[in-house]
């Protein structure tokens, strides 16, 4: 018998708590007004993250000594890119290795920044060495250097894998961004 009281129960508690929350929950305009000032919150929420993104590498990276490099790929029939390493006088500032994904978006154009940092004015030496597998699937690795001179203003710096279909080999270059 106690079974029987015992099933009684649980099979009615369900029911009344549903029951309450429907009592406690607010008309459906306000639930869209609630729903709307989450919203605006969200939208105030990322503009302040952006905000402060943007002021964050103003201070960590000001104009007057900001270096960025980029990567670019064109084509890549000769070059499949494993990885690239680069060398701001002497030491090692960025090494990247890539996935398939990065690849793909690199041959449709896209283009990656490899290193963002801060770099006084004078006379700099920068060194790229890339990786991976070149014509006939061989183990490739190239380095490309540039001796640069950096000013007072912001220096943008992109890496360049090219096709060079005459001689059927990669060709990487180092062009400085005016």
């Amino acid at each position: 018998m106690i079974k029987y009281y015992f099933l009684l129960l649980v099979l009615l508690l369900p029911s009344t708590v549903l029951q309450a929350n429907e009592k406690e929950s607010p008309q459906p305009a306000a639930k869209q007004s609630l729903q709307s000032r989450v919203q605006d919150l969200k939208k105030q929420v990322l503009e302040l993250n952006r905000d402060l993104f943007q002021l964050q590498e103003e201070l960590l990276f000001p104009a007057n000594t900001r270096f960025t490099i980029f990567l670019s790929f064109d084509i890549g029939n000769y070059f499949t890119l494993d990885a690239v390493q680069i060398k701001l006088d002497d030491k090692i500032v960025a090494n990247h290795l890539y996935t398939e994904r990065e690849l793909n978006a690199l041959k449709r154009g896209g283009t990656q920044r490899l290193y963002l940092g801060n770099l006084p004015s004078g006379e700099h030496e920068l060194v790229a060495f890339f990786t991976g597998k070149g014509p006939k699937g061989r183990d490739y690795r190239r380095g490309s250097s540039i001796k640069l001179k950096k000013g007072n203003e912001p220096q943008f710096i992109e890496l360049q894998i090219t096709d060079d279909t005459r001689q059927q080999q990669p060709e990487f270059k180092i062009k400085v961004w005016d």
